[in-house]
């Protein structure tokens, strides 16, 4: 439970922050008090991060219009779903993964774009304050043409935005279904990664069913031997959310405005066990 004086403090603190747009509402608020344990310095801190890296990375944050042809055609290439139920211990288990495999397909900065979408999504509509996050990689597809393809530069954003100042509490990791380049993929991105992340990974060969003894497989989708219904269904679903929040998305509304900022930026990494995705999710 977020306390509600918490709550009145950080409000007060972020009428004063010019450069933070002030439409803010209580629920995204109430996110970083819960993932900063109800610390007013470290919400404060990773408030002013998420909305000064998000303005950083136009190639992410801008141009997010939901019906456009090209988002629309991302949904059709990607799998990115988060899963209806709740473990028993009230994490949310978002599963992602390559609709279509074809490398010269696979447009990196747009598929994070369509992934923060999903995610902003979410920060927006999903009114409980979950435990815990578990995001689920499937492999199936992955080749190093895929990797030639994720420019580095836009790969240290998504990393340093997901692990630093995106509000949700990262408590597993799992890669399922780990084709061989995963050693690869991994030298790749481990520049990026904080040690206590990568302590949280879990990998899947190919064929193992070891994924249950984290994740209930009723919570799964039925390709996965689960009970939560096809994972087109799901995804249908959740397109129609983020296209329900196109006006929202044409706004631009949380990004910095750096020009109105009174004083120096002091911002600090202090998002203990937050998310520095993997989107290989």
């Amino acid at each position: 439970m977020v306390a509600e004086s918490d709550l009145s403090t950080i409000r007060s603190w972020l009428s004063k922050q010019n450069h933070i747009p002030q439409t803010v509402d209580d629920l995204l608020l109430s996110r970083f008090l819960h993932v900063c344990d109800g610390s007013l310095q470290r919400t404060k801190a990773v408030i002013e991060l998420f909305f000064k890296l998000r303005t950083e990375a136009p190639e992410f944050f801008a141009n997010r219009d939901p019906t456009s042809p090209r988002i629309q055609s991302i949904f059709n290439l990607i799998d990115l779903l988060p899963l209806p139920k709740l473990t028993p211990e009230g994490y949310r288990c978002f599963l992602y993964r390559l609709s279509d495999t074809n490398p010269d397909n696979f447009h990196y900065t747009d598929y994070v774009k369509t992934f923060f979408m999903v995610g902003d999504t979410r920060l927006r509509t999903e009114k409980e304050l979950v435990a815990g996050e578990v995001p689920i990689f499937d492999m199936t597809g992955w080749s190093l043409r895929h990797l030639t393809r994720i420019p580095l530069p836009s790969l240290r954003k998504y990393m340093q935005y997901s692990q630093e100042a995106h509000p949700v509490k990262l408590r597993q990791i799992h890669i399922i279904n780990a084709v061989p380049i995963l050693d690869k993929v991994l030298s790749f991105i481990r520049p990026f990664m904080k040690s206590e992340v990568a302590a949280m990974m879990h990998v899947h060969p190919v064929g193992s069913d070891s994924l249950y003894k984290f994740v209930p497989k009723e919570i799964l989708p039925e390709e996965y031997g689960g009970l939560a219904g096809p994972a087109n269904d799901i995804k249908e679903r959740w397109k129609k959310m983020v296209e329900a929040e196109r006006e929202w998305f044409l706004k631009d509304e949380w990004l910095a405005t750096e020009s109105k900022r009174l004083g120096k930026s002091n911002t600090t990494s202090h998002m203990e066990g937050s998310f520095r995705s993997l989107t290989i999710d």
